[in-house]
């Protein structure tokens, strides 16, 4: 069973007490890795992870994330706060995960519930013109909602292209490969949404 820690937000970073240090050296070490080497494959500095590692500092989530992720491990093994604690996260815009398309226009920020990103996970995703995200198909039955803030994009999926404007939203199946553009002159801002599990569409 995971050890039960209390995490509390302050600032932006988490204040964690129990054994969240012990947790992550102690997985460091099954997986036989170095400090240097869990740096290099998390992106989280070696000397961050002593300290993590030594309870001398409060990690943000994201710092979290990313050593959870380096060690193959879902984020609630690391860290497991009590039932009966208070729930309140909040992130920085620069602690906050994101992914950058192939072109560097598109840019996703993932604002979605880690606990959640097995089956339901949302961004937002803002884009500049003429930059486009390419997608490989997600699992069967997969969906995603494509809410427009401002801007105009345009998805294309299995050779299907529709045009969404700002107030629009486009709901499309995702397990095939798909494109999502920004069709205006301005630059786009949406919410999507990837159910990973619909059910798959007759």
């Amino acid at each position: 069973m995971a050890p039960r820690v209390r995490a509390e937000i302050e600032n932006g970073a988490l204040i964690v007490s129990g054994q969240l240090g012990k947790t992550i050296q102690r997985l460091r070490k099954a997986y036989n890795l170095s400090l240097s080497e869990l740096a290099e494959q998390s992106g989280v500095a070696k000397s961050i992870i002593s300290q993590i590692e030594r309870n001398e500092t409060n990690p943000t989530l994201a710092t979290i994330w990313r050593l959870s992720q380096a060690l193959d491990v879902s984020i609630e093994r690391v860290l497991a706060a009590g039932e009966d604690a208070p729930f309140i996260e909040k992130l920085s815009r620069a602690d906050t995960p994101a992914l950058v398309s192939e072109d560097g226009k598109v840019r996703l920020s993932i604002i979605g519930w880690i606990k959640t990103v097995e089956w339901l996970q949302w961004y937002d995703l803002t884009a500049e013109p003429s930059g486009a995200l390419e997608s490989d198909a997600h699992q069967r039955g997969s969906i995603e909602c494509l809410s427009v803030l401002s801007g105009e994009a345009e998805i294309e999926v299995a050779g299907h292209v529709e045009r969404v404007r700002a107030g629009e939203t486009l709901r499309y199946r995702c397990d095939r490969p798909h494109v999502i553009r920004n069709a205006g002159p301005e630059p786009l801002r949406a919410t999507m949404v990837c159910i990973m599990k619909a059910a798959v569409m007759a």
